[in-house]
């Protein structure tokens, strides 16, 4: 079973992001746009808040977000595996994981009108 990558492609930089991956990726990849998509919420038992607010993948059945979901991507790409190995590293993690909580937080503040253009998902 592949893994799943819950993105927002209405987000400029996230779509050019994941764009450029797709065009790298082998096909254990399955990239999943979350605009308005209701099953994203059911399926990853996240908010729509939640997954607009940071990228997820579910691997192995569990679902996992933020710095740590990009450690897994890379590692399913050949060209960034070197990247999963160096971010692995707890010091270097723990710095990956704040840095990116910060630009996920400024691209939600930019992206969150989203929450309420689209149609609000019920958990």
């Amino acid at each position: 079973m592949g893994t799943k990558v819950y993105f927002n492609n209405s987000c400029n930089i996230c779509r050019m992001e994941i764009n450029h991956y797709k065009k790298i990726a082998n096909t254990d990849l399955e990239w999943i746009d979350i605009t308005n998509n209701e099953d994203a919420v059911k399926i990853t038992s996240k908010s729509q808040k939640e997954l607009l607010r940071r990228l997820h993948v579910i691997v192995d059945g569990e679902v996992v977000g933020g710095a740590k979901a990009f450690i897994i991507i890379w590692s399913k790409i050949p060209k960034y595996k070197f990247l999963s190995k160096i971010f692995s590293i707890k010091p270097l993690f723990f710095i990956f994981h704040y840095l990116y909580e910060v630009a996920a937080y400024f691209l939600f503040l930019k992206n969150r009108k989203q929450l309420n253009e689209e149609t609000k998902f019920t958990n």
